[in-house]
């Protein structure tokens, strides 16, 4: 471990940085260096004139990104990343502003009481951009079938088959309100719907296509291996984990993603309580989508052995070991009384731990065609 000078502690915001300073040992003064702007040519300034000793640079994520990370880090400095929900919070502190926000980065950074977080680079961070775009026309196109039904609900038109197929979408388009200002309003649902439709496949493609060449892209078609899981959950699943040689075993994993059983005991007392739902939601929400396929019985059919990539047959028999024990387990603990919807949550979980054994593999060319 090195062992610093100095610990400094920024706040970093749209206009501006608010800096602090913490010398080295427990009784070291902690003091406030000032604000610049948050410029690239004020934040090269400020490292040069600090530069003359040992110093370690700490900021929270936050919506200004990694920019002042990857411009410490070229200047040859030391930057960490860390967790703001991991940040701790004196019980009873009234007061916040930017000035005791840098100080207290700065003081805890000295003590080790922080939590990183895992910073990507140029390239991944632009795959995880491209992702999350996708989530967000995902959640359009939704939002869209959602104001379609509610608009026919109003005024009492209900379609009597399975809807959005391709009949129930004919049926929309030729539905006549006695009033044009309605029409041109129904139109409006239909049209947002299409755009929504359009964007979220445009970007899928783009997935598809990007993904060939990234330097995880080997790890991307690996596990599409996996029942339920296909191109957009697998780049999504390592664009949002990144690296996953940082978790030493799966149960790491699974509490990142928020999957493991929450506590709340004290003395004797023991309080169970639901999965902590930590880190990134939309994951997870797509890892219930894949666990959800595991209800069926398992098998390899048709629809799977034409559309599944091309992989080494090693990976194959760890996607087949996934479905026959995830089946087995969801048959088991819905037998057993549990709701539909704890098991597909303790499937979930497990099929992490396939996932993340699969994707250690791919990283560390372990089974691969190459290898």
């Amino acid at each position: 471990m090195t062992d610093y000078d100095a610990y400094i502690g920024l706040d970093v915001h749209k206009a501006s940085i608010s800096i602090a300073i913490a010398d080295a040992g427990r009784s070291g003064e902690v003091r406030l260096f000032g604000t610049i702007p948050n410029e690239p040519e004020a934040i090269s300034k400020l490292v040069k004139k600090l530069g003359n000793r040992r110093i370690e640079f700490v900021y929270e994520a936050g919506p200004c990104g990694y920019n002042v990370f990857r411009q410490i880090e070229a200047l040859g400095f030391d930057c960490r990343v860390v967790a703001p929900s991991h940040t701790p919070v004196r019980p009873g502190n009234r007061q916040k502003n930017d000035t005791r926000d840098a100080m207290m980065l700065a003081r805890l950074l000295r003590a080790g009481e922080l939590t990183f977080v895992w910073v990507p680079d140029a390239v991944h961070e632009a795959m995880r951009d491209l992702v999350r775009a996708r989530s967000v026309a995902s959640h359009d196109a939704r939002k869209a079938r959602t104001l379609i039904q509610l608009f026919l609900l109003k005024h009492d038109l209900r379609y009597p088959a399975k809807s959005w197929t391709c009949r129930h979408r004919a049926w929309l388009r030729n539905r006549q309100f006695h009033h044009h200002a309605q029409q041109i309003a129904f139109q409006s649902y239909l049209n947002r719907l299409e755009q929504a439709e359009a964007r979220k496949k445009e970007l899928e493609e783009q997935i598809a296509l990007v993904s060939q060449t990234w330097s995880l892209g080997r790890t991307v078609l690996n596990l599409q291996a996996f029942k339920g899981v296909g191109l957009v959950v697998a780049a999504t699943l390592v664009a949002e984990v990144g690296a996953f040689s940082r978790f030493d075993n799966p149960r790491k994993l699974m509490a990142y993603l928020g999957l493991v059983p929450g506590e709340h005991s004290s003395g004797g007392s023991i309080r169970p309580r639901g999965i902590t739902k930590t880190g990134n939601c939309a994951l997870r929400a797509l890892l219930f989508e894949a666990a959800w396929s595991y209800r069926g019985q398992a098998k390899v059919g048709d629809w799977i052995h034409k559309r599944r990539p091309d992989v080494p047959q090693a990976i194959n028999d760890i996607a087949w070991k996934a479905q026959v024990r995830l089946n087995a387990r969801y048959r088991k603990l819905v037998g057993s009384g549990k709701k539909s919807t704890v098991a597909i949550t303790a499937i979930a979980r497990e099929l992490v731990g396939f996932l993340w054994d699969v994707a250690r593999r791919s990283e560390d060319g372990i089974a691969s065609p190459t290898a």
